[in-house]
């Protein structure tokens, strides 16, 4: 028997962002899922602390804007994001998850409550650890519409 559900949040135009459960009869947990490419701006000499800083900067993030009325204050934030084949001027594939549990059951997973706080979370994270982000330009697909555009006028 199929127990998860999952939902998409939408208004993010770098990035796919789904969050879900994986047992939505006895809802304790729920993940939030951030997919993007990432293109660093400019070389760096150690890209594993420049990935780590951009995981603790989301922590913080999450931090100062979970719901303490829906969620415990304690999360788990795994980013995926291959420090070694991080090169300027190509896209490497990031993928973000994050899982929070619930202070008591009896939410539900599409719910106004829970979308709206995962949400805020998710535009704080943009806001702060994205949008502004001194690194990497984010985007939602390896290529770009410009690229995509001039490889259909070439093939003509």
């Amino acid at each position: 028997m199929k127990k998860g559900k999952t939902s998409q949040l939408s208004g993010f135009k770098t990035a796919k962002v789904i969050y879900g459960t994986v047992d939505s009869i006895n809802l304790k947990s729920l993940y939030l899922n951030i997919q993007t490419w990432v293109e660093p701006i400019e070389e760096s000499e150690n890209w594993t602390r420049v990935v780590l800083n951009l995981s603790r900067g989301i922590k913080h993030s999450i931090y100062k804007t979970i719901n303490k009325k829906i969620f415990t204050d304690k999360f788990i934030v795994d980013l995926d994001l291959r420090s070694s084949g991080l090169n300027v001027g190509k896209k490497s594939f990031m993928n973000l998850e994050i899982n929070f549990y619930l202070k008591e059951e009896g939410f539900d997973i599409k719910g106004l409550e829970i979308k709206k706080s995962l949400q805020e979370i998710t535009e704080q994270i943009f806001k702060t650890n994205f949008s502004k982000n001194e690194y990497f330009t984010f985007y939602l697909t390896k290529k770009s519409k410009m690229e995509e555009e001039l490889l259909q006028t070439e093939n003509v």
